[in-house]
């Protein structure tokens, strides 16, 4: 699987997970759908840290990675 792949992979899961959020037992498991979505931004801040550093220019994206490491840590923290 490539970067783009794995991007779509994401997408789709997103896509899934808003819509098993609007279903009345959505609060079923909630503490863990946060567990999982913060450690999945953490990943998705390093993932695009990386692209950025094999990028060879200079980091475009440095306050996004801190925005999505925040909001990670706001979700397990609450």
């Amino acid at each position: 699987m490539n970067e783009y792949e794995a991007s779509l992979v994401i997408k789709s899961g997103a896509e899934l997970l808003s819509s098993a959020s609007s279903d009345p037992r959505s609060e079923e498991g909630y503490k863990a759908v946060r567990a999982n979505i913060s450690e999945a931004l953490d990943r998705i801040a390093e993932a695009l840290a990386n692209f950025e550093a094999g990028s060879g220019t200079p980091s475009r994206s440095a306050g996004w990675v801190q925005d999505l490491h925040r909001v990670a840590d706001d979700l397990v923290d609450r």
